[in-house]
């Protein structure tokens, strides 16, 4: 191939970012099969301050870790914030995992890849479709059906399910709206 002459060492971890607000089974299934494909994902959990999180940034990776809990060493979490390319660059990985669920989610994320890629050349994207069954679950949507009593448990692992719950009770208590 034209320009790239150069040898490149074998991917040992792939970066999974995202806000995780919550984890959900679609989380789940792109980060159990990236870890199946490359043996190592990092779950990069996004620090966005001009963002309103239900779950803090702790919160949420505490939740992850403990959903994982049983993939040590293969699947870890770890909280970050400014430019993806330079906290890719930090982990010494250059793979991103994006989940797609429709042709929708194609747009936004290949222009992102395209940005990460004129930052960072070496930089490659990966994107692996959701299974059908999660194709509809997206975090804004759990959340809203969450705080508004419904049910979400066949969208999210039970440690969110729970944790949702919670929250709900919590907005409840103090007078608050839902979302």
């Amino acid at each position: 191939m034209a320009g790239r002459s150069q040898r490149v060492a074998p991917v040992k971890a792939v970066v999974f970012p995202g806000s995780f607000d919550p984890l959900t089974n679609g989380h789940v299934d792109i980060i159990e099969r990236a870890s199946e494909i490359f043996g190592q994902v990092i779950v990069a959990v996004l620090f966005n301050p001009s963002k309103e999180a239900l779950f803090t940034q702790a919160e949420r990776e505490a939740l992850i870790s403990k959903q994982f809990a049983r993939y040590r060493g293969r699947v870890s979490v770890v909280s970050f914030s400014g430019l993806l390319v330079d906290f890719v660059q930090s982990t010494k990985s250059r793979v991103v995992i994006r989940g797609l669920r429709a042709i929708s989610d194609f747009d936004y994320e290949a222009q992102m890849a395209l940005i990460n890629r004129k930052l960072a050349p070496q930089i490659e994207t990966f994107f692996l479709t959701a299974r059908e069954e999660h194709s509809y679950i997206s975090s804004t949507v759990v959340k809203q059906v969450a705080l508004l009593g419904g049910d979400v448990r066949g969208m999210v692992p039970r440690v969110v399910s729970d944790a949702l719950a919670k929250k709900r009770e919590e907005r409840r208590r103090q007078g608050r709206r839902p979302l």
